[in-house]
This record gives structure tokens, C-alpha cells and sequence, in this order.
């Protein structure tokens, strides 16, 4: 199988699955419709229009970046997740905690524009410090579940599936993005792009499983 063979079977499986994603959240919004996953569908078919725009723009017009199509996404990405954690914790240390790492991740896109063309490149210093960051808010809130009785349906509930996902894609991806600064000047890293690839189809799993094996209603 060639090189160019390989790269498009890895963008349409993971485009593929992340609009399986979507239609899949959009069969069962009735379970979360009335919860604050309320816009959680309108989050998952952004990541469709985000991802399908940067594949566009990449393949069709020759565009010399997408970086900023994706750094301003992951922007938003963090804005959506941290704010559903900080709904979701109820320990005021930590909705605080996760009040102040919006400060440090501002911080780091200002420090990150330095070093970093954002229109170009894809952001470095956020998406590492960000990733850090919601694992961290993920650790607060599995921490709220083990200790109340809702530990005893977690599987039964969207958030915990949504949070496995993020956990696992982010924690996958801290030392991906770390191996690509050091590899994109050498001039071969298309193979560390599978990694990406497969956590992307690993978090829109998890996801799915939500969906599908979640209560009828949620309510957070």
C-alpha cells in the first residue's frame, strides 16, 4: 500500500467516524436534550464541519495552511469542555481551580503567539498546556463520582463516557504533539500522524458508547 494510500485511508476513517459521531449524538438527543449536554450535538457537528473544511482546504485548494481553521477549533474546543466541568464539579476549590486555568491557558496562546505563526502552524504551547489542563478537570470530576453514590450508574451516564473519551485522547495526545515539534524538523513524522488518528477514533468511540448505553434521560 502506498504512502498516499495510507494517509487517505487514515482521513476517511477518522472523518468518517467522527460524522458517524455526530448523526449517532443526533439519533439519541432525546437522552440529553434537558441536561446541560444540551449543545453538546451542536459541539459534535462543528468538530464535522471544522475537521471536513481542514481536510477540504487542504486537498482541494492547495491551501499553503489549514493551522488556523484547527487553532482557532481548538480555542473553542477548550472554551466548551472546561466550561462543561465547571457545571458539572460542585467542590468550590476546584470551580475555582478551573476558573484560574482559563487564565494559564490564555496566557500560554499569548506566550505560544511568540514562537508560533498561528496562521500557519498549529498551536504548540496551548494545545500542550490546555490538554494538561482537562485532564486535571477530568481528575476533579471522576474524584466527585468515586465519592458520592453516583459511582454506582456511572456507566449508566453520558458525562462519564464523554470524559473516558476526552481523558483518553488527551492524555494520548500530550506526547504526540511533544514527538511532532521534534520530528517535523527532521522531515518524517507522517507515521506519528496514526496516533492521532487512532485517538480520534478511540475518543469518537467512547462517545458512541455513551449514546447508546447511557440512561434515557440525563440529568446533571
Amino acid at each position: 500500500m502506498t504512502e498516499s494510500s495510507v494517509i487517505f485511508l487514515r482521513d476517511f476513517s477518522t472523518l468518517f467516524m467522527e460524522l458517524l459521531c455526530a448523526i449517532i449524538g443526533s439519533i439519541y438527543y432525546h437522552k440529553y436534550k434537558d441536561s446541560i449536554l444540551k449543545y453538546f450535538l451542536v459541539y459534535l457537528w462543528a468538530i464535522v464541519l471544522f475537521e471536513y473544511s481542514g481536510y477540504v482546504t487542504r486537498e482541494y485548494f492547495n491551501a499553503k495552511s489549514n493551522g488556523i481553521i484547527f487553532n482557532i477549533f481548538f480555542f473553542l474546543n477548550y472554551m466548551y469542555l472546561s466550561s462543561l466541568y465547571y457545571k458539572i464539579v460542585q467542590h468550590p476549590l476546584r470551580k475555582k481551580a478551573i476558573l484560574s486555568f482559563l487564565i494559564v491557558y490564555l496566557a500560554s496562546i499569548v506566550i505560544g503567539g511568540i514562537y508560533e505563526n498561528y496562521v500557519y502552524q498549529f498551536q504548540s504551547i496551548p494545545f500542550i498546556t490546555a490538554s494538561f489542563l482537562l485532564v486535571i478537570q477530568i481528575a476533579f470530576y471522576f474524584t466527585e463520582i468515586l465519592n458520592s453514590k453516583k459511582v454506582l450508574h456511572v456507566k449508566r451516564n453520558l458525562f462519564f463516557w464523554i470524559s473516558i473519551g476526552v481523558l483518553i485522547f488527551y492524555i494520548g495526545s500530550i506526547p504526540f504533539r511533544i514527538a511532532i515539534n521534534y520530528y517535523v524538523h527532521k522531515g518524517s513524522f507522517n507515521n506519528l500522524f496514526s496516533i492521532n488518528y487512532i485517538l480520534i477514533i478511540l475518543l469518537n468511540t467512547c462517545y458512541i458508547i455513551g449514546f447508546i448505553c447511557s440512561n434515557k434521560t440525563q440529568l446533571y
